[in-house]
């Protein structure tokens, strides 16, 4: 019997809203309660609401939602210290009869979760080393040795992504292996059932940019400004998030508040692509379009069956994301 259901997806195609509505309608289709277990590593820093689009009181329902507001924005993001809290969470639920909804799309924090998944320590000396020499150098030297030690790695982590370089080198460094021999296979570890919601990219690019617009309009610059008194810049990964970079570019006059917005949105999309890779290559997952009339009850159905433990029939949207690519563009991800 599946003790975890999953709700993902790239951002902004309706996760949050599926898993609220989920949970709400699992009591009276099972029997058992459902709360909801946040797994958007954005959403875990207290503060970052307007740009990441967490759900406020009255949009959760009543539904408990666990793992919000846990860390303040100067502190780095941790996947390994989320697996213990996010896993901690799952077996209280169990103990309590209740099913959790975890929800998000940060790939490595479900994957955190619901598999096999064993994290290499951290040695500050290392970091710090590696971090100097980013600084001194830039992230393609360290993109070229990674190439070296491992293509696969390389050719997964853009060759931008100093952080992501630096903590690849590391890993290589500290375990002696390459870093893709730390990443996990689909193993699970909780039995789970995942539901994927899918969008044609056009129609998720419309999506985003009116989020974007509502994040400037809802007051993120407001939101940076107070962040930015707690120590948002000297944050290692909430100071990059996606609008948050942006917002604080335009309060130091180094971006127009349409150069900002229109920079977000094309990061955004860059990072839905890059999502909706990372969740594809899951075959346990099963998508289901996010506009589709009948899709919480086809959600609620996929949910019941593997609670009866029957075989799941594959979802409606498993093709090749190629074919969701407007003729003459690639995906980047």
């Amino acid at each position: 019997m599946i003790k975890v259901i999953a709700v993902v997806g790239p951002t902004a195609v309706g996760k949050s809203d599926l898993a609220v509505e989920v949970a709400l309608r699992l009591e009276e289709r099972t029997g058992r309660r459902g709360e909801v277990i946040n797994a958007d590593s954005m959403q875990l820093y207290r503060g970052m609401d307007i740009g990441t689009a967490k759900l406020g009181e009255a949009d959760r329902r009543e539904v408990p939602h666990h793992l919000l507001d846990v860390w303040e924005v100067s502190e780095p993001a941790d996947v390994a210290s989320y697996q213990d809290m996010a896993r901690e969470r799952v077996e209280d639920c169990a103990d309590r009869d209740v099913i959790p909804v975890l929800v998000g799309g940060s790939g490595l924090y479900v994957r955190a979760v619901l598999d096999h998944l064993e994290f290499p320590g951290t040695d500050p000396g290392v970091r710090a080393r590696l971090e100097a020499e980013l600084g001194d150098v830039g992230p393609g030297v360290l993109h070229a040795r990674l190439a070296e030690a491992d293509p696969a790695a390389a050719r997964t982590i853009l060759p931008g992504n100093g952080r992501r370089i630096v903590r690849a080198l590391e890993v290589i460094e500290l375990t002696g292996r390459p870093f893709t021999a730390n990443l996990p296979d689909h193993t699970s570890f909780y039995p789970c059932t995942q539901i994927g919601l899918s969008s044609p990219r056009p129609s998720l690019d419309e999506r985003i940019d009116a989020r974007v617009e509502r994040m400037w309009d809802q007051g993120l610059l407001d939101e940076v400004r107070v962040l930015d008194g707690l120590g948002l810049r000297e944050g290692r990964t909430a100071s990059r998030a996606l609008g948050y970079a942006q917002a604080l570019a335009q309060l130091d006059g180094e971006m127009s508040e349409e150069e900002a917005k229109a920079a977000t949105a094309q990061a955004t999309r860059r990072f839905a692509r890059r999502q909706e890779s990372w969740f594809r290559r899951d075959p346990r997952v099963r998508w289901l379009p996010h506009d589709a009339p009948d899709l919480v009850e086809r959600a609620l159905s996929q949910v019941e069956t593997a609670l009866s433990g029957s075989p799941e029939e594959p979802g409606e949207a498993l093709v090749d994301v190629a074919t969701l690519v407007p003729h003459g563009q690639r995906s980047p991800g």
